[in-house]
């Protein structure tokens, strides 16, 4: 199960030119995938990648997605994950391979926007070693979105009700920028080894070296051990916000100060 959940996402039809037979983190489908990608080239070195901002521990590294075949496995394992309780169902696999293709397309389009809010993809890989290289596919393990949105004037939390004057600024430099993170998950294979703290400090990090001020993320009510993590990791509910959300069955959360 996602360790979080994402209120509000566009989704877009792709064109899929060429059906391939893929390994995917915790299972073996078939997977409809663009024809350019290749999973099975290795997955990159440290030193090809230019990237400052990183976090390794134990065997792990979490960055920032950075090729085409890291943004699809992400898109399935979430898709893995998305559908984890209900195998049963008849028809998950072609609702797995669907909202792979959606999210992978989604997730190329939030990634690449340059005017706006920023959204980064980032993967927990695991780390290269000299006697054992691992492909693309089997290498990307967890995944999460960051974005950096701004706060409306007079919010304290996103999506609050508030009554704005009649004639206020639309300067986004007087706005007060948060982070917010969803879709975490973690593959199945890969779980209880402390990939999606690592996974969540990363991209409270991150949030704050671009600028923002506070960090929220959206939890399902139901979610028990989610619940469990972001709280332990020094989230907080946010009572007016979750309570405007009660019909939806989800909660905001906030990182304490």
């Amino acid at each position: 199960m996602s360790a979080n959940w994402n209120p509000s996402q566009t989704r877009e039809q792709m064109e899929i030119s060429k059906e391939l037979r893929t390994v995917s983190a915790t299972e073996s489908v078939p997977v409809v995938a663009p024809a350019e990608l290749q999973f099975d080239k290795p997955q990159p070195q440290d030193q090809m990648l230019f990237q400052e901002n990183r976090l390794q521990f134990g065997q792990f590294v979490v960055r920032r997605a950075v090729l085409d075949e890291e943004y699809w496995t992400a898109a399935w394992l979430r898709a893995e994950s998305h559908w984890e309780d209900r195998r049963n169902d008849r028809f998950a696999d072609n609702y797995k391979r669907k909202f792979a293709e959606q999210e992978y397309n989604a997730l190329k389009r939030r990634s690449n926007t340059q005017l706006g809010d920023k959204c980064t993809c980032m993967v927990a890989v695991k780390k290269e070693n000299r006697d054992v290289k691992h492909t693309v596919l089997k290498s990307v393990v967890g995944t999460l979105d960051l974005s950096i949105q701004y706060l409306s004037q007079g919010e304290t939390f996103p999506g609050e009700r508030v009554k704005n004057p009649l004639f206020c600024s639309i300067d986004r430099k007087s706005c007060r920028r948060y982070g917010y993170i969803s879709n975490l998950c973690v593959a199945k294979s890969a779980r209880r080894q402390g990939i999606a703290s690592k996974m969540i400090l990363f991209a409270i990090s991150s949030a704050k070296r671009d600028g923002a001020e506070q960090v929220f993320v959206h939890v399902h009510r139901f979610n028990t051990p989610a619940q469990e993590l972001y709280h332990k990791m020094g989230f907080q509910m946010v009572e007016a916000a979750s309570f405007d959300k009660s019909n939806e069955q989800i909660y905001l959360l906030q990182l304490g100060s």
